[in-house]
C-alpha cells in the first residue's frame, strides 16, 4: 500500500539549489535510507515530508490512512512537565491491553533515562535525544520519518534501536550516517546527490556497488560523448569538405554534443596524510586514576601509547570516555597517578563541539588561519587542496561559514584540525553528524596517517575501519584493552583474548612493515592492427557519412520502386551500424593513443 507520493519537490534558497524536481513514493513496506553528503537538504526533504516546512513547488499526497511520526535531530520539550508527561501526552492507550507509563519507564531506561519524574530542562542534548526516541516508538502510526536516530547512542542502545526498528511494522524514512545499522534496518536506498534524488532497492552494501555501477555507466558516457565531441569538431573543422556535404544529420549531432549538460561528477582530491615527526617518547600514563566525588570513573590505568597506535575507545554513555580524552588533552589532571607528554607531541584534537567559528569569514580564510600549507613525503598540500579533499570547491572555498549547513561546519572544523598536522590525532564521536562521503574521506585520510589515533566512537564500522586495538571501559571504572577491531571484540567468547589492565602498553610489541611488491605495469602500446586502425578511421568514418548520405539520395529516387528501396534501406541500416561501430572504435583508438602519450 503506498502511503505517501512526493512529486516534482523543489527546495532551494538564494544562493543555493537543494534539490530539484524529485519525485518518489513510500509504501508500508519501504524501509528507507536517505543518504548524501551535508548540506544537500536531507533533513529539509524530512521535514518537508513531515509537514514541518513547506516546499517552494512540488505536491505531496498522502494515504488518509498515513499516519506519521517524526523524529527531528533536535526535539523541543515541555519544560514545565516530566519527562514522562512529555512522552506520553497525546498518546492514547487501551488501558486493558497496554500501559503506555510502564512501555514508556521501560524503554527510557534501557536509553540511560532512568528517572523519567525529572524536568527536560536538566537533560544533555544527547539525553534528549533519546527521550524524542521513546516518544516517536510510542505514537501510533505506520510511517516513521527518523533524523540522525543514532546520534548520541552508544553501541549497546543502537543495537536495542535496531531490534525495535526491525519489529515495527510500518514503513520507516531516516537519516543516518551509521553503515552498519543501514545495512540492518534498510531495504531501500534513497540518494541525495547534486540536487537529483536516485533510489536504489538495495540496503546499504548492496547500494555501494549499484552507485559505483550508475557512476561508472554515466561517466562512460560522459567519456564517450567528450570523445565524439572531438571527432565531430574535427569533422566541422575539415573546412569545405564538410560544407560541400549535406551532412545535416552530422551537424545536428554536433550541436546537441557541444551544447550537452557537462557531467558534475564529485571532488576526487588525492593527498597523502600530513604529521609533525613524533619522537620516541609519547604520551606515559602510569597508574591514572580519576573521580568525581565517590564516583570512580578511571581506576589505575597504566599504558604507553605506541607509534601507529590505532585505538577505538568504547563503553556506555557516562563511564568516563571522554573524560579520558581530556586527560590526555590536559583539560583535566588526575586524582592519582600521572601522565608524561613527550615533547614532540602535537594533539590534533576533534572535540564533540565545534570551536567558536567566526560566521562571518570565509572558509579558505579560516583554513589558511591555521596553514597556509603542509609538507608531505609527497609534497606540499594548499589549505585550498585541503578543502577540496573535503568537498568544499573552489568556488565554495570563498563562501562565508554562515551559509554552511551545521554538518559543512563540522566538516570544515575537521579540515582545520587535520591541517595543523598533528602527529597524534584524539577524536571524541566524529561521527556524529558527519555524513558517510566525508567519513569515507576521514576514513581514507586516517590508514595513510603515519601517527598515533585514538577515537571514542560508537559507530562500529568507523571502529572497524580505523581501530586494531580496543579499551573498553567497565563499570567500575577498570579498562580492558583487546586486540582487534570491533567486530573481533563483539565475537570473542574468550575471556583470555583480553589482556590485564596491568599490562597496557608494557607488552614489547614487536611490528613488522608489510611490503607491498609492486611488479612494473607493462607499457601500454597500440598493437600492429590497432595502430593500423587508428592511422586510417578518420578515412573510414568519412566514408561510410558519404555512402549514408548517397543512400539517402538513391532512396529518393526510388521512391516508386519497392523492391529497391526496400534494398536500399536494408543497406542504410548496415551503414549506419557500421558507422556506430567505427565511432566506437573511433573513441576506445583515441583513449588509447592518450594513454600511450601520457606514460
Amino acid at each position: 500500500m503506498n502511503l505517501l507520493t512526493a512529486e516534482q519537490l523543489t527546495k532551494g534558497y538564494a544562493d543555493k539549489m537543494l534539490f530539484h524536481q524529485i519525485t518518489f513514493g513510500i509504501d508500508d513496506s519501504d524501509r528507507i535510507g536517505l543518504i548524501g553528503i551535508n548540506g544537500t537538504g536531507k533533513s529539509t526533504l524530512l521535514r518537508i515530508l513531515a509537514g514541518a516546512q513547506e516546499p517552494d513547488s512540488g505536491i505531496i499526497t498522502k494515504n488518509a490512512r498515513c499516519r506519521i511520526a517524526y523524529l527531528s535531530q533536535n526535539p523541543e520539550f515541555d519544560n514545565s512537565i516530566s519527562i514522562l508527561e512529555n512522552v506520553c501526552r497525546g498518546l492514547i492507550a487501551d488501558q486493558e491491553y497496554r500501559n503506555i507509563e510502564g512501555e514508556a519507564v521501560a524503554m527510557l531506561a534501557k536509553l540511560g533515562i532512568t528517572d523519567a519524574s525529572i524536568s527536560p530542562a536538566t537533560l544533555s542534548g544527547g539525553q534528549k535525544k533519546r527521550v524524542s526516541i521513546v516518544r516517536t516508538l510510542l505514537l501510533d502510526t505506520n510511517l516513521l520519518i527518523l533524523d540522525e536516530p543514532t546520534n548520541h547512542l552508544d553501541s549497546g542502545m543502537i543495537e536495542w534501536l535496531e531490534e525495535a526498528l526491525l519489529k515495527y511494522k510500518g514503513a520507516i524514512l531516516m537519516v543516518t550516517h551509521d553503515r552498519y545499522f543501514l545495512d540492518e534496518v534498510t531495504n531501500r536506498i534513497l540518494e541525495l546527490d547534486k540536487g537529483s534524488l536516485y533510489s536504489y532497492p538495495a540496503t546499504y552494501s548492496q547500494f555501494i556497488a549499484l552507485k559505483a555501477e550508475r557512476e561508472a555507466m554515466t561517466l562512460a558516457t560522459e567519456r564517450k560523448n567528450k570523445s565524439l565531441y572531438k571527432m565531430e569538431l574535427a569533422w566541422m573543422l575539415r573546412g569545405a569538405r564538410a560544407r560541400s556535404t549535406k551532412q545535416k544529420a552530422h551537424i545536428q549531432r554536433f550541436e546537441s554534443l557541444k551544447n550537452r549538460a557537462v557531467l558534475e561528477t564529485d571532488s576526487a582530491v588525492e593527498l597523502s596524510s600530513a604529521a609533525t615527526r613524533l619522537g620516541k617518547k609519547t604520551i606515559e600514563l602510569d597508574h591514572v586514576t580519576f573521580a568525581y566525588d565517590k564516583d570512580i570513573l578511571i581506576r589505575d590505568f597504566s599504558y604507553i601509547f605506541l607509534h601507529g597506535d590505532r585505538i577505538g575507545i568504547i563503553g556506555p554513555n557516562g563511564c568516563g570516555k571522554s573524560t579520558l580524552i581530556h586527560l590526555l588533552t590536559q583539560q583535566l589532571s588526575p586524582v592519582s597517578g600521572s601522565i608524561d607528554m613527550g615533547s614532540t607531541v602535537s594533539i590534533g584534537y576533534f572535540s564533540q563541539e565545534n570551536e567558536a567559528l567566526d560566521e562571518s569569514a570565509r572558509i579558505i580564510d579560516y583554513i589558511r588561519d591555521t596553514a597556509e600549507y603542509i609538507e608531505t613525503k609527497e609534497g606540499t598540500i594548499t589549505a585550498s587542496m585541503m578543502c577540496e579533499r573535503f568537498l568544499f570547491d573552489k568556488v565554495k572555498q570563498y563562501s562565508v561559514i554562515q551559509k554552511l549547513s551545521g554538518g559543512e561546519k563540522r566538516r570544515l572544523y575537521l579540515c582545520k584540525i587535520l591541517m595543523e598536522a598533528p602527529n597524534l590525532l584524539i577524536l571524541d564521536e566524529p561521527t556524529n553528524d558527519l555524513d558517510i562521503q566525508t567519513l569515507t574521506i576521514l576514513e581514507d585520510y586516517l590508514l595513510s596517517f603515519e601517527g598515533i589515533v585514538i577515537a571514542v566512537s560508537h559507530d562500529r564500522y568507523f571502529l572497524d575501519k580505523i581501530a586494531t586495538r580496543l579499551f573498553i571501559f567497565e563499570e567500575n571504572g577498570s579498562i580492558r584493552q583487546f586486540e582487534g577491531s570491533y567486530t573481533d571484540y563483539k565475537n570473542a567468547e574468550d575471556e583470555d583474548a583480553f589482556l590485564s589492565p596491568a599490562s597496557f602498553g608494557k607488552e614489547k610489541q614487536e611490528t613488522e612493515s608489510m611490503k607491498t611488491w609492486k611488479s612494473q605495469a607493462k607499457k601500454l602500446k597500440f598493437s600492429f592492427q590497432e595502430q593500423k586502425e587508428y592511422d586510417t578511421i578518420d578515412d573510414d568514418i568519412a566514408s561510410l557519412e558519404q555512402q549514408i548520405e548517397a543512400n539517402k539520395e538513391a532512396q529518393s529516387c526510388a521512391a516508386t520502386d519497392y523492391f529497391r528501396l526496400e534494398e536500399l534501406i536494408l543497406q542504410a541500416k548496415d551503414l549506419e551500424a557500421s558507422l556506430e561501430h567505427k565511432m566506437e572504435r573511433w573513441v576506445y583508438l583515441n583513449d588509447l593513443a592518450e594513454q600511450i602519450a601520457s606514460q
